[in-house]
C-alpha cells in the first residue's frame, strides 16, 4: 500500500479547502492592501461549487460496477478530480466604487477574511481529528 491510499477522501478534501482558503485569505489581504489605492478593483477566490462538483464527479466516475454483489471502489476518481480544482479568481462589479475608483469596502472585506479565517480553523480542527483518530488506530490504545 502505497502513503497515497493510506488517506481518503476527507483528508484530500480538507487538505484542498485549506489551500485554497489559504489562497483566498491572500486575495483579501491584497483587497485591504490596497484600501487607499485609487482605481482599485478587489477580487475574491470562489471556489466552492467547484469543490462540489469534484466530488460528484469522484463518486461517479471512481469505477465501473459489473456485477450488484461488488464493492465499489472509491479514491481513483476523486482523487484526480480534487488536484484540479484551483477555484475562480472573481473580480468586484465596478458599480460600488468610490469617488476615486476604488472598490474596496473595507467592513465587507474584514467580514469575508472572519468568515475565511472560521471556515480554515474549522477544516484545521477536522483535519487534526482525523489525524488523531489515525493515531489512536495506530497505537491501539484509547
Amino acid at each position: 500500500m502505497s502513503i497515497q491510499g493510506l488517506f481518503g477522501t476527507t483528508e484530500e478534501l480538507l487538505g484542498k479547502t485549506l489551500d485554497l482558503r489559504a489562497r483566498r485569505h491572500a486575495l483579501i489581504s491584497g483587497n485591504l492592501a490596497n484600501v487607499e489605492t485609487p482605481g482599485y478593483t478587489p477580487s475574491d477566490l470562489s471556489f466552492e461549487s467547484e469543490l462540489k462538483g469534484a466530488l460528484a464527479k469522484g463518486k461517479s466516475g471512481s469505477s465501473a460496477i459489473t456485477n450488484p454483489r461488488h464493492i465499489p471502489l472509491k479514491g481513483g476518481g476523486g482523487r484526480l478530480a480534487l488536484e484540479q480544482v484551483q477555484g475562480t479568481v472573481v473580480e468586484a462589479k465596478d458599480g460600488n466604487g468610490g469617488p476615486d475608483g476604488n472598490g474596496v469596502e473595507m467592513e465587507a472585506e474584514m467580514s469575508k477574511m472572519a468568515e475565511n479565517q472560521i471556515m480554515y480553523n474549522a477544516s484545521i480542527q477536522l483535519l487534526s481529528r482525523k489525524f488523531d483518530m489515525m493515531k489512536t488506530a495506530i497505537k491501539g490504545t484509547i
